[in-house]
């Protein structure tokens, strides 16, 4: 029966970003006069424990943001001792004991209870300038919400078609956000 349960979810589930963060433009970003290089160093997590499937799926695409973000000369992939360092988190707080709850009783109900299960993104950026030991430090959170069986929308939440596209959107703009921020900060732009 819980097979025959796990197997109605899959269908029933319908995925949203949460609406309160959205994508910042480059243009939003305070320009940098003397933009340096950086060495990225991105680590993708699931509650804290680096997650190596989930760094490998978004690496690319983080790098690529931020070497279009205009905050950089040029982005590196080694850390060397005269390039300032970037890292890059972006931890999935997941709230897996009260998703693997609601998922359960959807399942068992067959989709006609329906639940909201949301999964938080935590991204923190440390910027190490070159010779320097203090970082400066920028974070942004977002969230992914998934409806399970009859669920509705939640509020402010803007339906995507996959948890792929919802991935993607959330990673753009919580990546973005955490720029804004650091372009900001009076230590990254001396």
């Amino acid at each position: 029966m819980v097979f025959f349960a796990a197997m109605m979810l899959t269908g029933c589930a319908n995925f949203y970003v949460d609406g309160t963060t959205k994508e910042v433009p480059v243009s939003e970003m305070k320009a940098v006069a003397n933009a340096k290089p950086v060495a990225v160093v991105f680590e993708f997590q699931t509650n804290g424990v680096s997650n190596a499937m989930g760094t490998k799926a978004l690496k690319e695409m983080v790098v690529k943001q931020i070497s279009e973000s205009g905050l950089f000369s040029s982005v590196e992939g080694t850390p060397s001792a005269n390039t300032p360092i970037l890292n890059v988190t972006l931890n999935n707080v997941a709230l897996v004991d009260e998703a693997m709850r609601k998922g359960f009783l959807t399942g068992l109900s067959f989709g006609a209870a329906g639940n909201t299960v949301t999964d938080g993104y935590i991204c923190t950026l440390t910027y190490l300038p070159a010779g320097q030991v203090k970082p400066v430090v920028t974070t942004a959170r977002h969230a992914i919400h998934t409806a399970l069986g009859s669920a509705g929308a939640p509020p402010g939440g803007i339906k995507v078609g996959s948890i792929d596209e919802a991935v993607t959107v959330m990673t753009r703009a919580i990546l973005s956000n955490a720029l804004r921020d650091l372009s900001r900060d009076a230590g990254f732009n001396n």
